[in-house]
């Protein structure tokens, strides 16, 4: 009777063992990086909290057209691919620029870049940001992708301690050209800070800092970071 008793002991452990397994399973499955699928194209962004915000830790990728850094307008919304200087789509996308660095957008097209749910920051919640990690003499170190894979050196102060992954898409300047990809990256606010001109912040690699500055170039091209509403 003895025996039988022990035989009957070991389906409960070897199942109680499983039920630990699963558990840790699910644990490391909810360790993952956070994710968001933009519908309208099936691009897969990372995610990233940071205080009360989520954040896409990818400069927007969202490409429903494209024009050559010629033409340029304050009014009309205009989408750029760094150094791609055709109109197809389907070739800006297949570009090393466009897959690491995302698109380029002027104003116009920025404010209507977002998907539902999402929504093109405002220079307070921009500030928000600068402000949990540290104020903007540190905030960018914090926020830059860390090494130089992406930046130049010597991308000072990276540390990427906010998982923010922040990447230097450079810009399109208002006369046509493409400037400072790998240097400097560049992030438009949605917020006017007097008419004709908006709040940006920019990163670089010569500093840690998370800059904020007013600009009336709205017909430049600068990168999107999304925030989930």
């Amino acid at each position: 009777m003895k025996k039988r008793k022990n035989f009957l002991i070991y389906p409960f452990l070897i199942m109680s063992l499983f039920l630990v397994f699963t558990s840790s399973c699910k644990k490391d499955e909810g360790d993952l990086p956070n994710t968001f699928t933009d519908p309208r194209d099936g691009t897969v962004y990372k995610t990233v909290t940071i205080g009360d915000q989520v954040w896409m830790a990818e400069n927007l990728k969202y490409l429903p057209e494209v024009v050559s850094p010629e033409p340029g307008s304050g009014i009309i919304p205009y989408h750029y691919v760094y150094g791609y200087n055709g109109t197809v789509v389907a070739d800006a996308k297949a570009t090393a620029n466009y897959t690491t660095y995302g698109v380029l957008y002027n104003l116009n097209a920025a404010l209507a870049a977002c998907p539902a749910g999402w929504h093109l920051p405002s220079d307070a919640e921009w500030t928000e940001l600068s402000d949990y990690l540290g104020g903007e003499s540190v905030a960018g170190g914090k926020l830059k992708e860390s090494g130089t894979t992406h930046w130049y050196g010597p991308n000072t102060g990276a540390t990427n301690e906010s998982g923010f992954t922040a990447l230097p898409g450079g810009y399109r300047d208002n006369r046509g050209g493409f400037e400072l990809v790998g240097h400097n990256g560049f992030w438009w606010s949605a917020t006017e800070g007097r008419i004709g001109y908006l709040w940006l912040r920019e990163m670089s690699r010569y500093s840690n800092y998370l800059y904020r500055y007013i600009d009336s170039s709205l017909g430049s091209g600068y990168s999107v970071l999304c925030l989930r509403d």
